[in-house]
């Protein structure tokens, strides 16, 4: 898979877990587990970024975005935590525009961006 690709459908699948984030809130059941989706490196985009070669992880770009990414994680994995205990008024607080999920995952799809525009 071309890094264009890589980068494109791991936008699309970030974009898909607020989706998943607020089923789990209104269900408190989902198919994943907070051990499953804190790590960053168990998704296939984080796979595929721990893959690239060294001279790759040397850059600013992929730093931020590794960083950003395993903050999203973090965040995405707290907010499941919230809502797999029923807790829907602090996971959806932990969701809400301005928090640092919302931050976090604005920031890492703004950076994914700009990296493909790398490989246009």
């Amino acid at each position: 898979m071309s890094y264009y690709d890589a980068i494109n459908t791991a936008i699309g699948a970030h974009s898909e877990w607020k989706q998943r984030l607020r089923q789990a809130i209104d269900t408190g059941k989902s198919e994943w587990s907070v051990d499953r989706v804190s790590p960053d490196n168990l998704c296939a985009f984080g796979k595929w970024l721990y893959s690239l070669p060294e001279v790759e992880r040397q850059e600013e770009r992929w730093k931020l975005v590794r960083s950003l990414h395993a903050d999203f994680h973090k965040e995405a994995a707290k907010v499941l935590d919230l809502a797999l205990r029923g807790v829907k008024e602090d996971a959806k607080a932990l969701m809400a525009f301005g928090s640092v999920y919302a931050n976090t995952s604005a920031k890492l799809t703004w950076e994914m961006m700009e990296w493909k525009k790398k490989y246009v």
